[in-house]
Order: C-alpha cells, then sequence, then structure tokens
C-alpha cells in the first residue's frame, strides 16, 4: 500500500465508520441472520441489496453528478459542501436523540417486527431500500466518493477504492455473517448478546457517533470552503 493510498484510506475512515456503526442497520441484520429459516441466506441477501444501491450510488455521482468533470477544484466545493450538509444532519440527529425524539432514519418499527418471517426476496428488497431512505447514509457515500474523486486516482483506481469503502463500511456486517457460518453454535448467543447491547445501549450510541463526527465534519466543511 503506498503512501496515497493510505493517506486516502485515512480520509474515508470517518465515513467508513459512520456508515458502519448505525446500530438500526445492525439490529435489523441481526434479525434476518437469526431467522429460523434459511437466515443465511435472509441476512446475505440484504447486504447484497445495500451493496448494489451503494454501488448504483458511486455510479450516478461518478458518471451523472460530476458531468463527467473531475476537476480538483469542484470535487473540493462539492466535498466541502456535502460535510457541512452531513454536520448539520449529524447535530440534528445528536440533538432529537438527546431530546428523546426519534431517529429520522430508523425504520418504520412494523419493520423489526416482520424480520423474523419474511421472504429471502423481501431481505434483499429491505436492504436495497435502507440506504435509500437514510440522508445520513446517502451523503456519507456521496462524501466518500467526493474524497476519493478529488484524490485524482483516474477512473480504475477510483472504482476499486470505492468498492474498498463499501465493503469496510458493511464489515461489521460481513464478520457477523462470517461468524454465523463458520460458528453457528457460538454465533446464536453472540448475535443474541449484540441485539440486546444495541437496542440497551442505542440512543447514547447515536449521540456520541452523531455529535463527534457531526462536529468534527462542521469543522472540516467550513475551513475547507473557506481555505
Amino acid at each position: 500500500m503506498n503512501t496515497e493510498t493510505a493517506g486516502l484510506l485515512l480520509a474515508l475512515l470517518p465515513f467508513i465508520i459512520g456508515s458502519a456503526v448505525v446500530p438500526v442497520q445492525i439490529i435489523m441484520f441481526i434479525l434476518l441472520l437469526k431467522s429460523p429459516e434459511q437466515g443465511t441466506i435472509k441476512a446475505t441477501l440484504f447486504v447484497a441489496g445495500m451493496t448494489l444501491v451503494r454501488l448504483a450510488q458511486g455510479f450516478l455521482f461518478g458518471f451523472v453528478l460530476t458531468g463527467g468533470d473531475s476537476s480538483v477544484e469542484r470535487t473540493g466545493v462539492i466535498k466541502y459542501t456535502l460535510l457541512l450538509v452531513i454536520a448539520v444532519l449529524l447535530l440534528i440527529t445528536a440533538y432529537k436523540k438527546w431530546r428523546h425524539d426519534e431517529d429520522p432514519d430508523a425504520p418504520p418499527p412494523k419493520w423489526l417486527t416482520m424480520f423474523d418471517s419474511v421472504s429471502p426476496g423481501k431481505a434483499f428488497g429491505f436492504g436495497a431500500l435502507f440506504p435509500l431512505i437514510s440522508p445520513k447514509l446517502w451523503v456519507f457515500a456521496l462524501s466518500a466518493l467526493a474524497v476519493i474523486y478529488e484524490t485524482q486516482l483516474g477512473q480504475p483506481n477510483s472504482t476499486i477504492m470505492y468498492v474498498l469503502f463499501i465493503l469496510l463500511a458493511q464489515l461489521i456486517l460481513l464478520l457477523l455473517l462470517l461468524i454465523r457460518i463458520l460458528l453457528p453454535k457460538q454465533a446464536s448467543s453472540l448475535l443474541d448478546s449484540l441485539s440486546e447491547w444495541l437496542n440497551r445501549n442505542n440512543r447514547v450510541i447515536v449521540i456520541v457517533v452523531a455529535l463527534v463526527f457531526g462536529l468534527l465534519f462542521l469543522y472540516q466543511g467550513i475551513t475547507g470552503l473557506l481555505a
């Protein structure tokens, strides 16, 4: 790994972490993974749906939103503007969670109650729909793309880096899936404990993550646009 690639991964790290530690996303995945029938298949299709949508977001942003113009100046303005947008969204989320309001990214409650019995096809649909209805996941993905394009790696390398971003953003889900496949007996108690912990600490996790990254992105967005 060269210095440029390592620096790019470091720049992408906040977007990777922000995309990966969404508690509701992990809880939905665990519910599918624990399904008594075809749980592993449903969870796999859920991740596949998310991956497909994120790839489509990359295509649209890279080839449509930029209009074929990937100049450093234009991409930099887009990146810092997106950072300000996501900073505002995250700070609003932190405030609402502090006030005990509902998370705007959380799916309707009926989603969670039906996850045990959904078909594999619906699991794929839920996976595809979740990144589309989550404003923060949209902006995380678009901000990551702006950072990648600003580095001017060229189309093939930029595509590879964006695919790597997707894989790392979904690493927690992929690791849980791998544990379920390799250690099915131990996985059951682990998934139960993790699900219980996430449900119990969901509010605190969201507040901390949203506040930390919200302030970080606010600083980066303002200083970047004023530079």
